[in-house]
Order: structure tokens, then C-alpha cells, then sequence
């Protein structure tokens, strides 16, 4: 099934609405991975679902075959887990990137299946962990990578060796924190927006942010979008950690993934958000019961994607969560989103009527946001039995692929065929409840955490000690209270250093023409 993009754009998403009406309820694991699936991503054009994990292999599953059951070919070369995926704008490369610092290039120019690729290109600048990777919208040979160094760096494959060291200097951007992710615009080729572990999100300037350092100018920043929460019953503020940040198909929005909190959406030239994407509601309306689990990201770090099925604009949102679910949310447009969120003074913030509510604020006496919350998902897909880690939404066709603990990829499907999938199962609707035996789970999770190989135990299911690890990691960190755990108190732990030099008229919209 896919959209016909022949139709009125009204009738396509009338068309589009009444389909998924009733979610994603038919499955199909795609299984080849043998170890945890970290990252997936979907080629621009359609084709190819690349997905990489663990066991340091990426996988290209082809969506112009009638029936996807099995990967076309595999890329080698990663000497560690993998974390990050992208693919070029003429989708010809895919390039990977994760914990053996390294980023490979892969020309897939001459596909042939059952082919096995090895990389074009290595680039070794980063110092430790590859957490991010975005490709030039228009350019296939220019990529940014992102790093737990603290470093953005803008590879360029047109571009000799000669004085390689310089060309390094001039094309690295140098940050005091962790980098989780990394984003260039769709349209905008000269934005990208980045995201840190002290919580902050950036949309910056890559001619203000690289080239030499006469020439560039507060870090790139245009723009440093409102990220610390405020909660009436806490005397301090909270900086979730962001985990990942992503652009819709246009630009005009983005949303970042939180640590501890829920995914939160931005209009692109606004600092503060339109909307948070909760679950206290099932998809029929009615609210969750207290005895059962909803959505929640304390555990593992997720990344979330926009999806639209080839319409103009991205309306819906898909991210996985520690209830071993994926969670869909149908967005309302950005300009009923703005009209519909509060901005408040900090005198009415006091007041009653907002008791136990959370605000967006840059500090504690100031102007607070209340963003639309997105209460009732479209629908959650199931199907998983451990934590979904990521998702990818086909740009096309009507198909959303799920991963994370598990060795297996999960595609989702409103129908139960299409053009790429044919008899798919019914998903299952009740989801798996952590293991009884918490002493298994500790054994598991301490060889581990000091670096022994889970034991190889003669079963059918290939995920038992994994799974086992991360249902004690749940029981020790699942749903973390984000105002504990994360605590700003206003000394510079956050992105402060741009507090004073950027953004000084945030409350205006800035143009980026």
C-alpha cells in the first residue's frame, strides 16, 4: 500500500487517515542482525531500510522486492557496536558510525544482491564514540558526524589530503559536552541543529560554526532553543538530557528526544516548544490504568522519526519506549499548535489553576511555556519483548520499522500486505512483563557491566540473557523522576555559555532565508 500522489493533497490524507484509523495491528520480524539493532534508517528514495546494531554488520533490507523477508546485501568494516546511520542525498552512500570512533563510507552505486561492501572511506577524526551522523541535503560527498568528544566535524570526500591537518582544524566544531546527535535541514542547507548531554539544542550556522576561527562567531548559534523544565512543586529546574533530535520532511519542525522525559517538538525559528508527546491516554480515548505502562525513556538512549507517507508535510511521530512499545502521534498543524500553547508570567505561574503542572523556562523567575500536550497517540505498536531503541518511517509506502534490544527488526504495516509485503501476522496486543527472576536479571547485567560475554545458553530464544540485563537495568532506572535526576541549578552545568551571547531576542521569530 502507498499514496498515490496523483490524488488532491485533501483527499490523499483524507485517504491516509481512514487507513491508519485503526493503527499498525499486522507485523513481520525481519531477522538477520544477531545481536541488539541500534540504528535504522530508510534511503531517501525508498529502496533500502539500512540497519545496523551490535553485532558490527549493517544490513540493507530492499523495499522493491514484493515480499521483504530477508536483507539484499551487508556492509563490514565496524570494529564495534554501531550507533549512527545515514544515507547521501543521491542515496548512493551510506555511511555508519559508533563506539570504535570511527566513520565508514559505503559506495552502493552498483548494487547487486547477495554483494558484500567494504568502505570507500574511513575517517578517524573523532576521540570516542560516533553518536550522530547527517548527510549534506543536496552534497552526497559532505557529511557532519557527531561525538562524545565534544566534536562536530564536516567531512568533505571531494577534497584531497593536502594539509590535511589544517583542512581538520577549520572543519571541526569544538563543544564543551558530549554530542548526542546531529541534524542538517532538509531545505536549508547551510542549518543544522544539534543536541548534548547537558540538554541543550542548537540550531546553528555551518558558516558561522567552521572555516577559520576569525570568521566564525558564537559557536554557529542562530538560535538555542528552551530546553530546562519547571515544575511548581520544585524549588529548581530540570535539563533533561537530550538523546537525539531529528527534522521533519520540511523543516519546519523538529523534535528532540529526552532522557527521563517526553519527546518535544519545536517550530523551527521558535526557541520555545509547541507540543510534548505523552501517552496517559490509550489510543480509544480512554486514560491508561495506574496498574499498567505507558510510555517512558529512562533506560536507553532513542531516536525518534517524523514520518508523512510521501504527503507535503510530516504529521506524525514515531519513538520506542522502555514498555517495549513504539508510540505513533498524529501532530496537529504548527500554526494551531501555536495558538493553542501558553506563554505565562511568572506571577500567574504561581497562581492555583497551574498546580502539578509542568513549564518551559530559561530560569526560575521567568516567563514560562505550556506546550500542547499530545495526550492520546495515534496508536502503539507492539510486537517487542525488551526496550525499542529506534524507529524509521518508510517515506512512501505505509510501513513504520521498530528496533532495540531484540536481534530482530520489526516492520508495521496498517494492512496486511502492500507492495513490499505479502500475508503479514497479526501483531500481538499485550506486551511482555519483566521476569520474575531479579537474581538471573543481576547476574546478567554485572558480567556485562565488567566486560564478560553474556553465556551462550542452549535455547530458542537467542535474546534471553540480553533481555534478562536490561529487565535489571528496569527495575533499577525505570521511570526515573527527571526533576531527580536531573537537576540545573543555574552554575554553568547546562549550555549556559551561550545563554548571554545568543538569542537575545528570542521571543521573535528569526528568519533563515
Amino acid at each position: 500500500m502507498f499514496i498515490n500522489s496523483s490524488h488532491p493533497v485533501t483527499s490523499r490524507r483524507e485517504y491516509l487517515s481512514s487507513i491508519l484509523s485503526k493503527g499498525f495491528p499486522y507485523s513481520r520480524k525481519l531477522i538477520a542482525h544477531t545481536s541488539c539493532v541500534n540504528a535504522l534508517v530508510f534511503s531517501r528514495d525508498g529502496r533500502f531500510l539500512v540497519s545496523g546494531g551490535d553485532d558490527m554488520q549493517l544490513r540493507l533490507w530492499d523495499f522493491h522486492q514484493d515480499n521483504v523477508t530477508s536483507p539484499s546485501c551487508m556492509c563490514v568494516g565496524p570494529k564495534s557496536n554501531v550507533f549512527a546511520l545515514a544515507v547521501s542525498a543521491s542515496n548512493r552512500y551510506i555511511y555508519s558510525g559508533g563506539t570504535d570512533e570511527t566513520v565508514l563510507k559505503y559506495d552502493i552505486a552498483y548494487f547487486d544482491s547477495g554483494m558484500t561492501y567494504t568502505p570507500c572511506t574511513r575517517y578517524t577524526d573523532h576521540q570516542d564514540s560516533v553518536r550522530g551522523i547527517t548527510c549534506h541535503p543536496v552534497i552526497d560527498h559532505v557529511v557532519l558526524t557527531a561525538s562524545d568528544d565534544g566534536s562536530v566535524v564536516r567531512h568533505d570526500g571531494r577534497e584531497t589530503s593536502i594539509n590535511l591537518s589544517r583542512r581538520r582544524a577549520q572543519d571541526t566544531l569544538q563543544l564543551k559536552t558530549e554530542i548526542t546527535g546531529v541534524e542538517y535541514h532538509p531545505e536549508m542547507e547551510h542549518l543544522f541543529v544539534t543536541s548534548d548531554s547537558r540538554g541543550s539544542v542548537c540550531l546553528r550556522d555551518d558558516r558561522m560554526a567552521f572555516g577559520p576561527l576569525s570568521r566564525r562567531s558564537q559557536l554557529g548559534v542562530v538560535l538555542e532553543y528552551n530546553t530546562r523544565i519547571s515544575r511548581k512543586s520544585s524549588s529548581y529546574l530540570s535539563n533533561p538530557e537530550s538523546s537525539s533530535v531529528v527534522f521533519d520532511r520540511d523543516g519546519s519542525k523538529l523534535a528532540v528526544t529526552f532522557l527521563h522525559y517526553y519527546p518535544t517538538v519545536y517550530s523551527l525559528s521558535d526557541p520555545n516548544p509547541v507540543a510534548v508527546l505523552t501517552a496517559k491516554q490509550l489510543p480509544n480515548g480512554s486514560f491508561v490504568p495506574p496498574t499498567e505502562k505507558t510510555y517512558s525513556n529512562s533506560c536507553t538512549m532513542k531516536h525518534g522519526s517524523f514520518g508523512g507517507f510521501g504527503l507535503e508535510t510530516d504529521d506524525l511521530y514515531v519513538a520506542g519506549s522502555d514498555d517495549f512499545r513504539a508510540y505513533v502521534w498524529k501532530l496537529p498543524p504548527v500554526p494551531e499548535l501555536l495558538e493553542q500553547r501558553q506563554i505565562i508570567s511568572e506571577r500567574d505561574w504561581a497562581s492555583d489553576p497551574w498546580e502539578g503542572g509542568v513549564a518551559f523556562t530559561r530560569r526560575c523567575d521567568d516567563v514560562k511555556c505550556i506546550p500542547v500536550e499530545i495526550s492520546r497517540p495515534l496508536c502503539r505498536l507492539n510486537g517487542h519483548r525488551s526496550i525499542v531503541n529506534t524507529s524509521a518511517v518508510h517515506p512512501y509506502m505505509l510501513h513504520v520499522a521498530t528496533a532495540g534490544i531484540e536481534h530482530c527488526i520489526i516492520l508495521h504495516s496498517p494492512t496486511p500486505s502492500s507492495p513490499c509485503t505479502q500475508d503479514l501476522a497479526d501483531s500481538p496486543t499485550e506486551t511482555r512483563s519483566l521476569s520474575q527472576d531479579g537474581d538471573v536479571d543481576r547476574a546478567a547485567y554485572f558480567r556485562a557491566l565488567h566486560g564478560h560475554h553474556l553465556p551462550v545458553i542452549e535455547t530458542d530464544d537467542p535474546d534471553r540473557m540480553t533481555i534478562s540485563m536490561f529487565d535489571h537495568i528496569l527495575r533499577e532506572e525505570g521511570e526515573a523522576d527527571v526533576f531527580e535526576a536531573r537537576r540545573w541549578t543555574g552554575d554553568g552545568s547546562s549550555s549556559d555559555e551561550l545563554t548571554d551571547e545568543v538569542d537575545k531576542d528570542s521571543d521573535e521569530e528569526i528568519p533563515f532565508d
